[in-house]
């Protein structure tokens, strides 16, 4: 998604949002921070459910928080936004890290660290927190922690989502538009629970 463009972006929310409204479901968390800074708000106009982006509430924990540098990982697409830079009332450094997200997907992590301390390097010692914008990103959060500066604070957006729990029984379904064993190991190394498994086919057109 990093790479799309807005409109292109848009079209593939809208209809990710159709399909799970045939799902009845109550509520939609945009789990995607390159959704969530070029969509949100045109989503909320357009649909009445409840829609929750992952950037807001880190936004607002960053705008009350005594931090001061803000340093920024995210893809293009949301860093062209400049969403964060736009509604954060601190210094930030946005920094587009487009490699990461397909070193990730296809688990080539070998000389991850190699990339960071590229994109990192110079903004080591200008942040005192380091904003992990892509979702992606939590799972090289051990290979960060190489690279910054032991003082400075790594956030995860997903920590600061806070939903009310549903301590009854529930069903986890996973859809997937495109499935292969990379995804489903990929799925494996993130979840760790039970689930089923159901590939769609998501019409574009509409």
């Amino acid at each position: 998604y990093g790479s799309k463009t807005k409109e292109e972006l848009f079209l593939l929310a809208k209809n990710n949002v159709n399909f799970l409204l045939s799902k009845k479901v109550d509520a939609i968390i945009i789990a995607c921070g390159t959704v969530s800074a070029n969509c949100y708000q045109e989503l909320k106009k357009i649909y009445e459910i409840p829609i929750y982006d992952i950037i807001s509430p880190t936004i607002s924990y960053i705008n009350n928080s005594d931090y001061k540098n803000i340093g920024l990982i995210a893809t293009e697409a949301t860093v062209n936004s400049h969403i964060f830079k736009n509604k954060i009332n601190k210094n930030v450094f946005e920094i587009a890290t487009p490699k990461l997200v397909p070193l990730i997907e296809n688990n080539e992590l070998d000389n991850i660290e190699i990339v960071l301390n590229d994109y990192l390097k110079n903004y080591l010692n200008k942040i005192d927190v380091l904003i992990l914008g892509c979702t992606h990103y939590p799972k090289i959060i051990s290979d960060i922690k190489q690279i910054i500066n032991n003082k400075t604070m790594i956030i995860n957006m997903a920590e600061n989502i806070k939903l009310k729990e549903n301590n009854g029984h529930s069903i986890k379904e996973i859809y997937y538009t495109k499935l292969n064993d990379k995804i489903i190991t990929n799925t494996n190394n993130i979840l760790n629970t039970k689930y089923q498994i159901k590939e769609v086919i998501i019409d574009t057109n509409n």
